[in-house]
């Protein structure tokens, strides 16, 4: 099965998310919490909270993809470790990483955004399996099963509490779902996502969110890789002693066409230079006299 293939079942198993998770009428299906006592506690409209209830409920929707594919699904070990689920098709070994992301419209045609995974850590060092299932160079392809919704905040209070008998009288702190599955690549942004965290942040339109349109759609997945790679934070430089390379994509460019352009000026020089150094290559040991 191939990335592409991979995602195509994921898009078609998508569509049906928003009738299993939501009423007719488009209000979320989860009220609150419940004790042994019957009684209900409204659910904050807090985006932690609200995305850990999401993942929740999306999990058996994700095992039955699975099983309706031959795919073997692993969930995620540990929390804060990459990815979410991992699919294995068994007869190739090829693995597909999907994170669960969510977020809520800010407008018609926007969300608050999300952010898409470390851009350190696994990210660079594709080899290792510090907070990952699987070294992320393991994966066939890196996927994201989004979800947008609108907050209800004119009906949260957290100090309201329900008896069970009245549970359609409970309101919904979340409405109007909308899923898409698009590749990690397609929907990132040039820019980290929200806070100092070292993460990818995603672009904000809808509608480029749910066809995958973002920045790195056109450009590909290459040069995605190549630009959060080497992306540095302000933050980062100035612990690095460092210029700062770039911050944006126009900025990106510029800084490798200074590189191309070095390169071809002194590209007698570099072959000469490398026909010349011994061969092998430098593991960092000193020589033994």
């Amino acid at each position: 099965m191939t990335t592409e293939q991979f995602l195509k079942k994921l898009q078609d198993h998508t569509g049906s998310f928003a009738a299993a998770v939501a009423t007719k009428e488009g209000e979320w299906i989860i009220k609150g919490f419940i004790d042994i006592y019957r009684r209900i506690y409204t659910i904050s409209v807090d985006t932690k909270i609200v995305s850990k209830v999401l993942e929740l409920l999306l999990f058996p929707m994700f095992v039955e993809f699975g099983k309706k594919h031959g795919l073997q699904i692993e969930l995620c070990p540990q929390q804060n470790f990459y990815p979410d689920l991992t699919f294995t098709e068994p007869k190739s070994d090829r693995k597909f990483a999907v994170d669960i992301k969510s977020t809520y419209r800010t407008s018609d045609t926007e969300v608050n955004g999300m952010t898409l995974g470390a851009f350190t850590g696994y990210f660079r060092n594709r080899e290792s399996s510090k907070n990952t299932l699987y070294p992320y160079g393991r994966y066939a392809g890196h996927l994201v099963v989004g979800v947008i919704y609108s907050k209800c905040d004119d009906v949260a209070d957290e100090r309201r509490q329900f008896k069970l008998d009245d549970l359609s009288k409970v309101p919904s702190v979340i409405r109007d779902f909308r899923f898409f599955a698009q590749p990690k690549y397609r929907i990132a942004s040039a820019r980290p996502g929200s806070g100092n965290t070292k993460n990818i942040g995603s672009i904000t339109k809808i509608e480029q969110l749910v066809k995958g349109t973002g920045p790195f759609a056109t450009l590909g997945e290459e040069v995605y890789d190549d630009y959060w790679m080497f992306y540095l934070t302000r933050d980062m430089a100035q612990a690095l002693s460092v210029k700062r390379p770039y911050a944006n994509l126009q900025e990106y460019a510029d800084y490798k066409q200074k590189g191309i352009e070095s390169i071809r000026a002194h590209g007698k020089q570099i072959a000469k230079l490398a026909a010349e150094e011994p061969a092998g290559t430098d593991d960092g040991a000193e020589n033994e006299d």
